[in-house]
C-alpha cells in the first residue's frame, strides 16, 4: 500500500474513531433510495481509492457499520467529509450539500444492500471507459483533451448531479439540454449544417459541425433552421454492463474542473 495512502487511512481512523458494533444504529429506510444511489456514485468517485468498494480497505475500519465515533450525527459526518481534517492527511472533498447528503446516505446504510440495483463505482476504471471502450473522447473533452464536438465534460461533476449522469448515458434524448440540443440548416444556397449550437443573437447563429469547425451563419442567408430532438449521442444502456455504468458515472462525478 502507497506511504501517502496509509497516512490516510490512519488519519480518517483517528478523525472518526472506533466503530462501535454494539452500539450501531440502525438507519434503514430513513433516506430516500436516488440519494443511497447517488452516494454509492459518489463514493466511488471519493472515497474508494482509498477504502475498498466495500469500505474494509483499511484495518480497523470498517465503513459498513454507518456508525462512527466522531461523526455521530449525519451533519458532523457531511461536515467531515467535506471540510477534512485541517493540519492532517485528510483532505477535503469538493461536494455540494446535496452531494455530501447523498454520501451521508450511502455510508450510513451501505450495510444494508446486496442489491446490483446500488452500486459504487471505480472512477479510475470508469476514465479507462471513457477513454477506451465507451470512446467518449471522439465527441467529448476532459480537461483539455478530446474532442469539441459534443460539451467539454471538464466541470460536469461540479453542475449534475449522479442521477442526471446515469440517467443521460443510458437515455441521450431524454436529458438534453435545450442549449446543447442539436441543431440543422439549411442555407438559401443549399448547404445544410449540422452541429451544435454555441450562440445566437438577433443576427447570427454560431455553432461547432460535426468536424469541429467553428461556423458562423447570418440569419438572412438561412432557409431552414430546425432544432433536433434525438441526441446524436448513442445509449449506453446496452452497451455497458451495470458496474461499467457504475464506474463511469463515477468517473463523471469526480470530474469538477481543473483547480
Amino acid at each position: 500500500m502507497p506511504r501517502l495512502h496509509r497516512i490516510l487511512f490512519l488519519t480518517l481512523l483517528a478523525a472518526i474513531g472506533p466503530v462501535s458494533h454494539a452500539h450501531a444504529q440502525d438507519h434503514s429506510g430513513n433516506y430516500p433510495p436516488i440519494a443511497i444511489e447517488n452516494g454509492a456514485l459518489l463514493y466511488g468517485a471519493n472515497c474508494a481509492q482509498c477504502h475498498g468498494i466495500g469500505g474494509d480497505t483499511v484495518p480497523g475500519v470498517a465503513l459498513k457499520t454507518g456508525t462512527f465515533k466522531r461523526a455521530p450525527t449525519d451533519q458532523d459526518l457531511a461536515r467531515l467529509l467535506t471540510t477534512g481534517i485541517p493540519g492532517t492527511a485528510m483532505p477535503a472533498t469538493r461536494l455540494s450539500p446535496g452531494e455530501a447528503d447523498s454520501l451521508v446516505a450511502y455510508l450510513r446504510t451501505m450495510r444494508d444492500f446486496n442489491s446490483p440495483a446500488v452500486m459504487a463505482g471505480n472512477s479510475t476504471r470508469g476514465r479507462g471507459l471513457f477513454e477506451g471502450k465507451g470512446t467518449c473522447t471522439t465527441c467529448h473533452r476532459v480537461n483539455a483533451s478530446g474532442s469539441h464536438v459534443a460539451p467539454d465534460l471538464s466541470d460536469v461533476g461540479a453542475n449534475r448531479g449522479a442521477d442526471f449522469l446515469w440517467r443521460k448515458i443510458q437515455d441521450p434524448s431524454a436529458t438534453m439540454i435545450p442549449l446543447n440540443r442539436p441543431v440543422h440548416i439549411v442555407l438559401k444556397s443549399g448547404r445544410a449544417i449540422d452541429g451544435r449550437r454555441l450562440n445566437e443573437d438577433t443576427y447570427s447563429i454560431q455553432l461547432i459541425d460535426n468536424q469541429e469547425r467553428l461556423i458562423s451563419v447570418m440569419k438572412s442567408d438561412v432557409k431552414e433552421f430546425s432544432i433536433l430532438k434525438t441526441s446524436p449521442m448513442p445509449s449506453f444502456k446496452d452497451r455497458l454492463a451495470g458496474q461499467e455504468l457504475a464506474d463511469l458515472v463515477s468517473f463523471l462525478v469526480s470530474l469538477k474542473g481543473e483547480n
